[in-house]
């Protein structure tokens, strides 16, 4: 299973959010929906609240993100919003975007960088199933220590000496959009970008093998580790689409 850190234990969705939602509902019944999370990935910021303002509806959020976290989808009624990171339980703003959520879609509210420089970015998750056979992997880099990196998939029993990567020269903030490749179990390997692929190599980081199903789409974010000291990079994997989920 991919490593997974929280900064301050779990997340909390609280009523406040399902007040928000329940304004969402008229006459006619639900408004068009769009499903949004939020993604914390700041090595080094407090925990974070994060509201959702738009003109029509009063805020609504998620509480006591925590490094690492990724919370569920949760439906919003479709329209522009502004974001708004604050320290937990305070008043505190650290950062805010602004994102339209468009009908039947999904998105990622991600929190990043260094708490001095905290950014949020909005960004449209696949929605849909990869092609058969195939699962849509999107690599982002959110490590903010790690310098350029060459990303690698190994499926069991290969070796990394000789291997091509599935991404390379990446560096802070990249993303290169989803990529399709045949469905399977992989193990995720990241080398310092230009380390020759050998058995010398020192990987910052090798995952255990994770099966990955046909049809589905995942992101894949590179993050620090959880001190400031420690060496090297960890990952945390989001479902974006389970195609086991569908219809049930």
């Amino acid at each position: 299973m991919p490593l997974f850190v929280e900064r301050t234990g779990r997340f909390a969705a609280l009523s406040v959010l399902a007040a928000g939602l329940a304004g969402c509902q008229s006459v006619a019944g639900i408004q068009p929906v769009s499903q949004v999370r939020v993604i914390d990935v700041s090595p080094d910021a407090p925990a974070l609240d994060i509201y959702r303002n738009s003109p029509q509806n009063s805020a609504t959020g998620l509480y006591n993100i925590g490094f690492g976290t990724v919370s569920s989808y949760i439906p919003v009624a479709a329209g522009t919003y502004t974001n708004v990171a604050y320290t937990a339980g305070t008043q505190q703003e650290l950062a805010t975007v602004r994102g339209t959520f468009a009908t039947d879609s999904q998105y990622t509210v991600l929190a990043g960088n260094i708490a001095a420089n905290l950014h949020m970015t909005v960004l449209k998750d696949q929605s849909f199933p990869a092609p058969a056979g195939q699962v849509a992997m999107r690599f982002l880099d959110q490590a903010t220590r790690a310098g350029t990196v060459d990303i690698y998939l190994l499926p069991p029993g290969a070796a990394l000496s000789g291997a091509s990567p599935i991404e390379s020269g990446v560096g802070f903030g990249g993303n290169g959009g989803y990529i399709d490749v045949p469905s399977g179990t992989y193990s995720i390997v990241v080398l310092s970008s230009g380390t020759v692929p050998s058995v010398a190599a020192l990987p910052l980081y090798t995952g255990s093998q994770v099966s990955y199903s046909s049809g589905s789409a995942h992101t894949i974010l590179l993050i620090d580790r959880p001190s400031a000291t420690a060496p090297g990079l960890q990952v945390v994997t989001a479902d974006d689409y389970d195609p086991s989920s569908v219809g049930s």
